[in-house]
């Protein structure tokens, strides 16, 4: 009976380590994040204040799936104003706004014309932005906007995992092209706002 009992005690034993092995080796999904960019260098605006403004809704309906990205566009363009844009001149009237027009992904489908190829998923991101320096005590203002896209395309039958690799990628690309492009726009078009500035115009361009 006490064998009997033994052999039920440790074939319950092995099940258990067994079981624990097999869920040890299951993928965990990947977890994604925002980019920051608050190891760049910051920009001081000569104002008192910069706002963050995000007048970009989600349509949650295809073809537009931003919503189905394990990061968002909209949000890492908050991030980056946060991180990048500083108040330095609290004794000045002048404010900064930083809008967020557009921060949208539309997705297509694009059949192949020939016959042993399959069809493609095209991506598109992009993202459109308003910077405005307004002085309200002399009634003037001065802005820049910039507007950034990605695309991108890959087979229909790529697995979600693949997918959310290549998005994340797709959302990394398009913001570093976004923070270079942004920082020479704020340099040649708002320059008399940023402290501190050694930035030269190159009126040969």
């Amino acid at each position: 009976m006490i064998k009997n009992i033994l052999s039920i005690f440790y074939a319950l034993a092995l099940v258990s380590l067994l079981s624990a092995c097999a869920s040890s080796d299951e993928a965990v999904p990947q977890k994604y994040n925002e980019p920051r960019f608050d190891n760049n260098n910051l920009i001081n605006l000569k104002v008192n204040k910069v706002e963050v403004v995000s007048e970009f809704t989600p349509s949650f309906t295809r073809p537009n799936v931003e919503h189905l990205f394990p990061v968002s566009i909209e949000k890492t363009a908050k991030l980056w104003a946060n991180d990048r844009l500083k108040a330095v001149d609290f004794a000045s009237d002048k404010q900064a706004t930083f809008v967020i027009k557009d921060a949208s992904v539309t997705e297509e489908v694009i059949k192949s014309d020939k016959i042993f190829e399959k069809d493609s998923l095209k991506y598109r991101a992009k993202l459109s932005v308003v910077l405005t320096v307004k002085d309200p005590y002399n009634f003037s203002s001065a802005e820049t906007s910039l507007e950034a896209w990605r695309e991108l395309t890959i087979p229909v039958d790529t697995t979600i995992e693949d997918k959310e690799k290549y998005w994340n990628s797709m959302v990394e690309k398009l913001f570093e092209e976004f923070d270079a492009r942004m920082q020479m726009n704020i340099n040649k078009y708002l320059n008399m706002y940023v402290a501190d500035s050694d930035y030269i115009q190159d009126y040969g361009n």
